[in-house]
């Protein structure tokens, strides 16, 4: 039976699809704690409270990136490039979400704009972030290799998609909402585009490892594309949303770790 849970433990039990998997997602993850920690050091002087937060969410990031790296090397396995037609970081930037790397590599102090930007950005893509590290952790959360890392990746998730749910509602209520709900609504709808195309083209890498027949890949296919069809219609609206957390202060301290991870 094709499902997401066979489709993950296809992609566990080989080591290849395994290693193109985890080289992904620690790609995408270090990528992600560079961005924030340049953002950390760029804050205006107006918001330096925001700084230790934006500095622990790119700490929780480098973490991932090393969890990811430490299950390969558990294998025995190597990193692999990672194509570019799978760098979900990446391609959002290509499509003008987010700050800029060019913006990240200056010195020049970030503005409010831009940390509205940022957490617009941050809150779209940590839902994706949060929702599938949660089926993850229904899948595998009580895994004996993978268990432990899958159930930290995800408790940070949700507090990433937590802390920019606050942040967010604090800038509206200055008086930023409709800036706001304009960079969320033009997020979510790249985000999903880029999402489908990344998710093909995954899918297309994992095929031809795993040999794949044409059947499958067609189905799979058809699957990603009428999950795209739906978040378009409607599904977007999930990612911008805002509403107050009932953990507050989600990031209000130092980045969680363990020696296995440092």
């Amino acid at each position: 039976m094709l499902s997401a849970r066979s489709l993950f433990q296809e992609i566990l039990d080989n080591d290849d699809s395994f290693r193109l998997f985890c080289s992904i997602a620690a790609s995408g993850e270090s990528q992600g704690g560079w961005e924030n920690a340049r953002i950390a050091a760029l804050v205006p002087a107006s918001e330096r409270a925001l700084a230790p937060r934006i500095t622990r969410h790119g700490a929780d990031e480098d973490k991932h990136g090393r969890i990811f790296k430490a299950l390969m090397k558990k294998r025995g396995l190597q990193p692999v490039d990672v194509p570019a037609d799978t760098d979900y970081t990446m391609l959002l930037e290509q499509r003008g979400i987010g700050l800029a790397h060019e913006k990240l590599k200056s010195d020049e102090p970030l503005t409010v704009r831009d940390l509205v930007t940022y957490l617009a950005h941050s809150r779209v893509t940590e839902q994706r972030a949060s929702e599938e590290m949660d089926l993850l952790r229904r899948y595998f959360g009580d895994h004996p290799d993978l268990g432990r890392a899958v159930r930290m990746i995800s408790r940070d998730e949700d507090n990433h998609l937590a802390y920019c749910h606050e942040e967010l509602l604090r800038f509206a209520a200055a008086g930023h909402g409709r800036t706001i709900q304009r960079t969320l609504r033009e997020c979510a709808l790249a985000e999903i585009r880029v999402y489908r195309d990344v998710s093909l083209a995954v899918m297309s890498h994992m095929g031809r490892v795993l040999g794949w027949p044409r059947p499958k890949a067609v189905v799979l296919t058809a699957v990603i594309r009428a999950v795209y069809a739906y978040e378009r219609a409607v599904g977007w609206r999930r990612m911008v949303s805002l509403r107050m957390p009932e953990r507050r202060d989600a990031l209000g301290g130092p980045a969680i770790t363990s020696p296995e991870y440092a």
